[in-house]
C-alpha cells in the first residue's frame, strides 16, 4: 500500500476518533438527561460524569484561548503528508460549513461551547453523580 493512502487512512480514522469524542460529549448530556427521567443508575456513575465534565472543560478552554483542537491538528498533519487537501480552523467549524453553509466567527462558537459546558454543569445539580465513596462501599 502506497504510503499517502495510509496517511489518508490514518487521517480519516482521526476523523472519525474526532466524531465519535463529539458524539461522546453531546450523547452523554442527553442520556443523562433521559437516564433521569427513565431512572436509569449508570448515569450517576461518578467516574462516567467525571468523564465528562473533563472532555467538556477541555473543549470550552480551547476556544476560550483560541486553540485548535489536537485531533484536528494531528488530522491536518496526516493529510498534508498524504499531499490531501486541508481545512482551515476548527472540526467542528469545517463541517458545519460543509454540511449546512454555515460561517460564523470563532467567538460564536466559544460562546456555544461555553453554553454547553454549563448545562453540562447544571446537569451534575439536576442529576447528581453518586459520590465515590459511596460507590467503593456498593
Amino acid at each position: 500500500m502506497e504510503s499517502s493512502t495510509l496517511f489518508l487512512l490514518a487521517a480519516d480514522a482521526m476523523l472519525l476518533l474526532h466524531v465519535l469524542f463529539v458524539v461522546f460529549v453531546v450523547g452523554t448530556l442527553m442520556l443523562i438527561l433521559i437516564g433521569k427521567a427513565r431512572k436509569w443508575f449508570w448515569v450517576r456513575n461518578p467516574w462516567f460524569r467525571v468523564a465528562h465534565l473533563v472532555v467538556i472543560g477541555v473543549v470550552v478552554a480551547q476556544s476560550w484561548f483560541g486553540i485548535i483542537c489536537p485531533l484536528t491538528t494531528f488530522e491536518m498533519s496526516l493529510r498534508a503528508q498524504a499531499g490531501a487537501a486541508q481545512y482551515k480552523g476548527s472540526f467542528i467549524a469545517h463541517w458545519l460549513d460543509t454540511i449546512l453553509y454555515y460561517q460564523a466567527p470563532p467567538w460564536v462558537f466559544a460562546l456555544c461551547y461555553t453554553v454547553f459546558g454549563a448545562l453540562v454543569i447544571g446537569s451534575w445539580v439536576w442529576v447528581r453523580p453518586r459520590s465515590f465513596t459511596k460507590q467503593a462501599e456498593s
